[in-house]
């Protein structure tokens, strides 16, 4: 009796396609897994798809090429903000390097501060002037004046300088020519404003004001406190729109004609 014949084995699947399988299979993982690790920003997709549709025309939504102009202005720095902080640079660098000249035991040293629409340089009386004087005498002083001069020259024309002058609660002395803290404070203030105007600072930027001992930076009973009193501030700030006058002016002639 013969024997029967073996069928024949189905063929298999080509070895390349198992080994292809598993790539495909380990390339999807790892395009999941920087998905699950990336974090999308659905705005910057729709403008990177925008921008695709306006260079290729192939993508829908050919309109939106245009990047959002609010993007485009938060990435665009404005030049009077970089010039004025560039300038303030330079003050503090001058105060520094007029801090090192001038002795330290004389008094506090000058200080920039910032300011609400603005930035602050205090002057010290004692660095400038002597008990009950409103005569600069400070070599060093001047010289620092001078070089607030030049930057103040740089700024933009819309920031403006008013010059302050303090006292302490005590009177300018016997010897004093001023009869009061009024005059004395007013009158160092006029100094340091019209030694600017020989530095060459437009008039028209510049103005004085003297507050007496009524605006103090410390107590009047101590020393040290009467010494941060006596000073003299340099107030950098740009001017106010001319809108706010003609609305005063606008109420004022209201309550006039009422």
């Amino acid at each position: 009796m013969g024997k029967d014949k073996c069928p024949d084995c189905e063929e298999c699947l080509p070895a390349w396609l198992a080994a292809f399988g598993d790539l495909m299979s380990l390339l999807l993982c790892f395009f999941v897994l920087l998905l699950s690790m990336s974090s999308m920003d659905a705005k910057k997709v729709s403008e990177a798809i925008g921008s695709l549709s306006g260079a290729m025309s192939v993508l829908e939504g050919g309109t939106q090429t245009e990047i959002s102009k609010k993007r485009m202005l938060e990435s665009t720095p404005i030049d009077s903000q970089d010039e004025t902080s560039e300038e303030v640079n330079r003050v503090q660098q001058a105060v520094s390097d007029a801090n090192e000249m001038m002795e330290k035991g004389q008094g506090p040293a000058i200080s920039l501060d910032d300011a609400q629409e603005g930035f602050v340089i205090k002057l010290p009386a004692s660095l400038l002037f002597k008990s009950g004087s409103a005569t600069i005498e400070n070599a060093d002083a001047l010289l620092f004046l001078k070089r607030v001069a030049l930057i103040i020259e740089e700024l933009p024309t819309s920031m403006d300088v008013s010059v302050q002058g303090h006292t302490d609660n005590e009177g300018p002395g016997k010897s004093s020519p001023f009869k009061d803290n009024w005059e004395l404070s007013s009158a160092r203030a006029i100094s340091v404003l019209q030694e600017l105007l020989i530095d060459g600072v437009a008039p028209n930027r510049v103005s004085a004001s003297g507050y007496a001992e009524f605006r103090p930076l410390a107590t009047n009973a101590t020393q040290s406190g009467r010494e941060k009193n006596r000073r003299v501030e340099l107030h950098f700030f740009g001017k106010k729109d001319t809108e706010d006058g003609k609305i005063k002016k606008s109420v004022l002639d209201k309550a006039a004609i009422n």
